[in-house]
């Protein structure tokens, strides 16, 4: 078969199976399936069981279910509440009050979780009740809460990135440490569009006096030890003291000692923290897998060198392929969930870069930056349904449009890290 038939193959297995309504990690399995099968029949089925052995018993991966109980710990041993009543106290004299609160609290939380919909349900469990309260409207509330949760996966450890390394054989490192400059900038980018908006429109935050007497814990007792724990966990990568696995299982102990010391770490919260950690570990384990047998029988068909051939011929400037990777993530954050798009499309996208001289590191940046925006705008965007979940009475359609504004800071943001590529390898490279 040629590349050509391979595309229509792939194409068909793919959107029938998603139409039909078959989870999305089967639908890649089987659809690399049926390119090997069609290929060379049944003689490399077996192949099929080393990729599922070599996934499952893959180093790098075993920090994934780490770093999600490290989240869960802290999630259900009722810190997170204490670290954001402690943080709001620092942030009730610049403009936007909570608001703030909230990105600062999402860049924090989202280096203890990994996630984006955990980062954004955890902070807006705490926060959608007190900014009510306190008189702030939900135009300005929702979309502080999902554009922040979408630091998640920016700010390291992140899941995606752990992913990226073992599909590219990228350094895992490398990719955390570079998400830790970008994710920064960005959450200071959303920061400063809040006050702009806050001064330009007081109505959406509380009077002056009001917002001076909000009451907030004790910065160093509630926040401090969340800070040190995302600080010792990146700075013990930063200076080789462990890998990024064994770091995932020094946050563990860590997070564990903490909620200890706060007085929340019952038997039911480590409980619900180890069976939270398994269904989400499980069902990403899964993906991955499904998507590497997709990879497998994308490598061993041709398709992938097929498609590189194709762009190369197509003789695209790096700026225009820039520029159709955007339009292409954007569609295809309206049809997949983050994970499933990336991992979709790096094995076709990370060949055609890499020759157009493109750094394998700061493309995984990029494609997390693309993944962010995909959980912020409808109609599959997961962080807008998990703020709805913690505010039902707000319908979607609020939520979404108090979210817009942060998609085009996040595509802006992009097109300054394609202009000015050291935001993203300038960590990494000092580091090497």
């Amino acid at each position: 078969m040629s590349w050509t038939e391979l595309v229509i193959l792939y194409s068909c297995v793919l959107i029938g199976c998603l139409a039909g309504g078959v989870y999305i990690g089967v639908a890649m399995g089987l659809a690399g399936l049926a390119g090997i099968t069609m290929m060379f029949g049944t003689s490399l089925w077996q192949s099929i069981g080393d990729i599922v052995w070599n996934n499952a018993t893959n180093f790098t991966l075993v920090a994934i279910p780490l770093f999600i109980l490290m989240g869960e710990i802290i999630l259900q041993g009722g810190v997170a509440a204490r670290f954001y009543s402690g943080l709001s106290r620092v942030f009730r004299h610049i403009p936007g009050g909570l608001a703030q609160t909230n990105i600062a609290g999402c860049a924090v939380f989202s280096a203890v979780s990994g996630s984006s919909v955990a980062t954004a349900m955890t902070v807006g469990s705490v926060a959608v009740g007190e900014m009510r309260k306190r008189g702030y409207k939900d135009s300005l509330t929702m979309g502080t809460l999902t554009a922040g949760g979408s630091l998640g996966i920016l700010i390291p450890p992140s899941i995606p990135m752990i992913v990226y390394a073992s599909m590219t054989h990228e350094s895992v490192i490398d990719l955390l440490m570079a998400g830790i400059v970008p994710g920064v900038v960005l959450a200071l980018f959303f920061c400063v569009y809040i006050g702009i908006r806050a001064v330009l429109d007081p109505s959406l935050v509380p009077s002056k006096d009001e917002a001076m007497s909000e009451t907030g814990g004790n910065l160093i007792r509630d926040s401090l030890p969340i800070i040190l724990l995302v600080g010792g966990v990146i700075i013990g990568m930063y200076v080789g003291a462990f890998t990024a696995t064994e770091a995932s299982a020094a946050g563990v102990v860590l997070s564990a000692l903490i909620a200890w010391y706060y007085g929340g770490l019952s038997w039911q919260a480590i409980k619900v923290s180890f069976s939270n950690a398994v269904a989400s570990s499980a069902v990403i384990m899964f993906i991955t897998i499904c998507a590497q047998i997709l990879q497998y029988g994308i490598v061993v068909t041709g398709f992938g060198d097929g498609i590189a051939t194709f762009i190369k011929g197509m003789n695209l400037s790096p700026f225009v392929f820039f520029c159709i990777l955007l339009m292409i993530y954007i569609f295809l954050g309206m049809v997949m969930e983050g994970l499933s798009m990336m991992l979709v499309t790096v094995p076709l996208i990370y060949g055609p870069m890499m020759a157009m001289g493109f750094d394998g590191v700061w493309l995984g940046i990029l494609i997390i930056l693309y993944i962010e925006l995909g959980q912020i705008h409808p109609p599959v965007g997961l962080n807008l349904f998990a703020i709805q979940s913690i505010a039902p009475d707000t319908k979607l359609a609020t939520i979404a449009w108090s979210s817009l504004p942060y998609c085009f800071i996040i595509i802006g943001f992009a097109f300054l890290i394609y202009a000015f590529p050291q935001i993203v390898l300038w960590l990494p490279n000092t580091l090497r």
